[in-house]
């Protein structure tokens, strides 16, 4: 899966090669993209090379050539699939809330979240989910992640589980956030402003604090909610 940045990117240089026959400078991507620096798009064009949809040449002016397209971009009107899971035949852990007793909304599952050093942002969705409306914090926009890695195991978030999040650009120290770093990488964090400086907290003690100038950094969420599956 690609990210929002790397999706755009791509576009812009499938519509500029569509128009003009050659790939976009550099300096037009980055203000395409409205990024700072051309830093930024050389690491959404390695990106994109390491995932195979583009490729540079050698000893060529603008030598950018795109192999392929994601689905997302190749066939109108895709819709992603809905997984539907068996209910368990176990008994339930305790506390634990039945979906089907209770009024249910279907949120997307924006992919993966990392849960340890940040991975890319991930925007595509990948399938739906069933979450228990009471789970759902008041009025505004939701979504979910499944959380890849073990640095929040302290708070009771494992690798392989559903976070539910909601919509937020703002945080309070100490909340939970799913906090895009340089507008490239995503984590799920624990939210500290000191001063101009942003503290992104792990729950495990083997991964460090990592601190960010605030400009740096955009909180995507707060975390209201989880879903294990047994």
């Amino acid at each position: 899966m690609l990210t929002r940045k790397q999706l755009e990117l791509l576009d812009f240089i499938k519509t500029r090669m569509d128009v003009d026959g050659v790939p976009p400078s550099f300096d037009e991507m980055k203000d395409a993209l409205d990024l700072r620096s051309k830093s930024g798009i050389h690491r959404l064009i390695t990106a994109l090379e390491e995932r195979g949809f583009i490729r540079r040449l050698a000893h060529r002016a603008r030598a950018l050539e795109i192999i392929k397209l994601p689905d997302a971009m190749e066939k109108p009107g895709f819709s992603p699939r809905v997984i539907e899971g068996n209910r368990p035949t176990s008994p339930q852990p305790r506390g634990a809330m039945s979906v089907e007793a209770l009024h249910a909304v279907d949120l997307p599952v924006m992919g993966r979240i990392a849960a340890g050093v940040p991975i890319e942002a991930i925007s595509e969705v990948s399938h739906h989910i069933a979450v228990p409306g009471s789970m759902l914090a008041g009025r505004g926009n939701h979504y979910a992640l499944e959380v890849k890695g073990d640095s929040m195991i302290e708070a009771g978030i494992n690798d392989g589980d559903i976070v539910v999040i909601r919509e937020q650009n703002t945080a309070e120290n100490g909340d939970i956030v799913v906090a895009l770093v340089e507008d490239l990488e995503a984590t799920l964090k624990r939210f500290r402003r000191k001063g101009s400086m942003i503290a992104l907290e792990a729950a495990n003690p083997a991964y460090e604090t990592r601190v960010y100038p605030d400009h740096l950094v955009k909180v995507q969420g707060r975390l209201v909610g989880l879903i294990r599956s047994y």
